[in-house]
């Protein structure tokens, strides 16, 4: 089942970055020097209780004037209505309830969504709670005092946050759909391709970077199997500012990735592979979800017989973080292997759920070993025990060793490709954790 997706929406200097950060923790600053995965701090997982759930930053918002101040809370109130379960609004004590709160307040209470009142900078209770009570009059229900900074608080916002999504048991309802996520920069023809494969103008196409409004769910049937599309939204206006534009578009693709199984990432293929395509491809290849790089207009692009290979290598070099994503090329316009992509999408799901037995597996790794000796340290060498699969989506293994510290990065990595030379799993990322054998005896 897919997280519950929470924003964070407010002026600036309320505190919206510390509450991110305190929550995230170390999770959000990605350590691997991976080109192309994203290192702008929009989005983090956080776990609170036993429920799970993704954390948006909205962000976004420069101090000019109070009029561009408004304008852009609003953009930001918006995309939180559109992409999020819960809306977290933060204020600040200090400064007070002032008019543009009052105003993105209203917007908020009309979307319908669970709001929760934040009321930030509250370092000491005795002090600060007379002022608390004054953002009652915002009129979205209990304001919950917090000091981000201090960590005050924090417990009883997530359980606030928490106690606005579903059931257990309504989670657990599956949808057996396969859900396919249709991700990309503005106007490189995501629209246009579910479009195309359902027959009918169902979403609105146009030039305008940006016109579809939220994330649609378009379901289509194919010999007789259902398919639920989510094309995600463009932005609701063109963006003055290029990062913001970027911003938007990327906090789009986390919430539709969130939600799928299989991610298309749709590339312009008279513009080529960028690095905002990178960005957006990084978060699919970081949520584990399977992949395929979709190159749309193919058929506006001069070829000659190394056009294809040419238009390869480049992918590959940009999305180096990824080789086991599959590479289409197709034209929205003119309906070019358009109908291939259930069979890719299919291919790309057998292997997210395929499963390996543990004797294969063992039988993989030690054949792997004999060919290329562990490495070693001080004069302490690395030995592997044992290997086993435990989950699915994506395939997830667990790897038990004398000493995690000698397992080095380009070992896990010469596993996998032995791995996956006995099994393909092409389209989908494998994950490794690495356990120490004493470990699990203690």
């Amino acid at each position: 089942m897919s997280k519950p997706v929470v924003a964070i929406v407010g002026r600036p200097n309320v505190g919206k970055s510390t509450l991110f950060n305190a929550l995230a923790g170390e999770k959000i600053s990605i350590v691997k020097d991976t080109p192309g995965v994203t290192r702008d701090r929009i989005y983090a997982d956080v776990s609170w209780l036993d429920r799970n759930f993704t954390m948006i930053d909205t962000g976004g918002i420069e101090p000019d004037s109070k009029d561009i101040i408004l304008s852009q809370m609003r953009d930001q109130a918006q995309i939180a209505i559109d992409t999020s379960d819960v809306i977290v609004f933060m204020t600040d004590v200090r400064q007070g309830l002032i008019d543009s709160d009052s105003k993105v307040a209203d917007m908020l209470r009309r979307s319908g969504k669970p709001v929760v009142l934040v009321v930030n900078k509250v370092d000491s209770f005795e002090k600060y709670m007379p002022d608390v009570y004054e953002f009652y009059n915002l009129g979205i229900g209990e304001p919950v005092p917090v000091s981000a900074a201090s960590r005050l608080g924090i417990g009883d916002m997530l359980d606030e946050i928490i106690a606005h999504f579903p059931e257990k048991d309504e989670e657990e309802e599956e949808d057996e759909r396969p859900r396919i996520a249709i991700v990309g920069k503005p106007n490189v023809g995501k629209s246009s391709i579910v479009n195309k494969l359902l027959g009918e103008q169902r979403v609105i196409v146009s030039d305008i970077a940006g016109t579809t409004r939220d994330a649609i769910d378009t379901e289509i049937v194919h010999d007789g199997r259902e398919y639920v599309f989510i094309d995600t939204a463009g932005l609701r206006r063109k963006s003055r500012i290029k990062e913001e534009l970027e911003r938007y578009s990327i906090i789009r693709a986390v919430t539709a990735v969130e939600r799928s199984d299989v991610v298309l990432v749709v590339i312009d293929a008279a513009e080529g592979v960028t690095e905002q395509d990178a960005k957006i491809a990084g978060i699919a290849h970081e949520r584990g979800k399977g992949i395929v790089i979709v190159v749309n207009k193919w058929d506006a692009i001069e070829k000659d017989d190394k056009t294809m290979k040419k238009y390869e290598n480049e992918i590959r070099r940009v999305l180096s973080f990824m080789p086991y994503a599959q590479i289409m090329y197709v034209s929205a316009e003119t309906g070019q292997r358009l109908n291939k992509l259930y069979d890719v999408i299919d291919m790309v799901i057998e292997n997210q759920t395929l499963r390996v037995a543990t004797g294969v597996l063992n039988e993989i790794m030690m054949e792997a070993v004999a060919m290329q000796q562990p490495p070693s340290d001080k004069g302490k060498r690395l030995k592997l025990y044992y290997i086993t699969q435990v989950s699915v989506k994506p395939p997830t293994f667990v790897i038990f060793v004398n000493d995690r510290e000698l397992m080095h990065f380009s070992y896990t990595r010469y596993l996998e490709n032995k791995i996956r030379e006995a099994f393909g799993f092409k389209g989908t990322s494998l994950k490794f954790f690495i356990r120490e054998r004493k470990e699990k005896e203690r």
